[in-house]
């Protein structure tokens, strides 16, 4: 579960971060919302490539709406001439 932290306690930054490493993230509020999420970076590593394959997902999910699709004989004989 992330650890909710009031932008004001940035102050005292070195405990927040020492929170940061051992949980997986900590989030900022400002007035009561919360406003920014501070994150171990190898874990902002893995949610930026994980946001990155869901992406190139969504695009080859959109490709396939709109071009046709290719019998496996189709696709041989095009793989064969490459």
């Amino acid at each position: 579960m992330d650890h909710v932290v009031p932008v004001s306690e940035l102050r005292s930054y070195n405990q927040m971060l020492s929170e940061v490493q051992e949980g997986p993230h900590v989030v900022l509020t400002k007035n009561g919302y919360a406003k920014y999420v501070v994150t171990d970076y190898e874990e902002w590593q893995k949610m930026k490539a994980t946001i990155d394959l869901f992406s190139e997902l969504q695009n080859g999910v959109q490709s396939h709406k709109v071009e046709p699709s290719l019998s496996l004989d189709e696709l041989k004989s095009h793989t064969k001439g490459s």
